[in-house]
């Protein structure tokens, strides 16, 4: 990823990611998801969900709800 990006949430599954990349938008922060799902083998890997390195700290306080 580039500069400047920091990593808020690994998953395995791809509906949890949206759910988060929902409720950050819904918030008004820019978010990236980058699938690293193994092509052949969907059972491996996980989605690696990004926000802008100045949204870190509230993207993490915002998906502490999601978890509850």
């Amino acid at each position: 990823m580039e500069k400047g990006w920091k990593n808020v949430l690994l998953t395995a599954h791809e509906y949890k990611a949206n759910m988060a990349k929902d409720l950050l938008e819904s918030s008004g922060i820019k978010v990236v998801i980058m699938d690293q799902q193994d092509t052949a083998l969907k059972s491996f890997g996980e989605y690696v969900v990004y926000v802008n390195e100045a949204d870190e700290q509230n993207a993490l306080e915002l998906l502490k709800e999601l978890k509850h």
